[in-house]
Formats: structure tokens, sequence, C-alpha cells
């Protein structure tokens, strides 16, 4: 019974293996073009010097996107909740945690970090 069950696992072992290398083998990319190589929305080419300077609207809006983004995600277990506290309560920190998320809206276009031509 213990054999069965080594030469098994062995045989599962080698026939993932198997799997893994004809995997990468039919999923490799043979052409590699500039559009392929280049990245996606970063500013900069990747072919040139990595010394250079580039806009920091393009890390000012990420960061922005990454703050809403996770507020957005902290929001959800705020609606799922609902039916699991008291509404009053649900409402006091909810109403608190959209003030935070408008202020911090509010600051970020008074400091005019909404203006890509700035």
């Amino acid at each position: 019974m213990i054999i069965l069950l080594l030469t098994m696992s062995i045989l599962i072992i080698i026939i993932s293996n198997i799997m893994m290398m004809l995997s990468m083998i039919l999923s490799k990319k043979s052409f590699m073009d500039r559009e392929k190589c280049s990245p996606f929305e970063c500013g900069f080419d990747p072919k040139s010097s990595a010394r250079i300077p580039f806009s920091l609207h393009f890390f000012l809006i990420t960061v922005i996107f990454l703050i809403f983004d996770i507020e957005i995600a902290l929001l959800f277990p705020i609606i799922m909740s609902f039916n699991l506290v008291n509404f009053i309560m649900l409402m006091k920190i909810s109403f608190f945690f959209l003030i935070i998320l408008l202020l911090g809206l509010y600051h970020e276009w008074n400091q005019n970090m909404l203006n890509w031509t700035n």
C-alpha cells in the first residue's frame, strides 16, 4: 500500500512537471517589438537612462488613485454590516468616513493636484 502511494505521488509530480514545462514552452512569446516591451502609462522610455527626471504628476495621480481605491475597499464592509449593527451608529461612522473622504478630495483640489497642466 505504501509503495503504491509512493509511486502514485512520484507519477503525479512527474506529470505536473511535464505539464508546467509544456505550458512554459507553448506560452513563450517569440517576437518582441517596441510596443510590447514598453511599460504601460509610466511616462518615460525604458530604453533610455533611468536617471532622467519624469513628471511628478504621474506619481501624484497614482497616489490619489491608491488612496481612493483603498477607501472604497474600506466602504464595502460598512455596506455589508447594515443589518448587523445599530443603524444610528452605522450612519455616524459612514458619515464620518465620507467627511474624511470629501475633505481629502477638497484638499487635493485646493492644492491643484488634480490639474494635469500645472
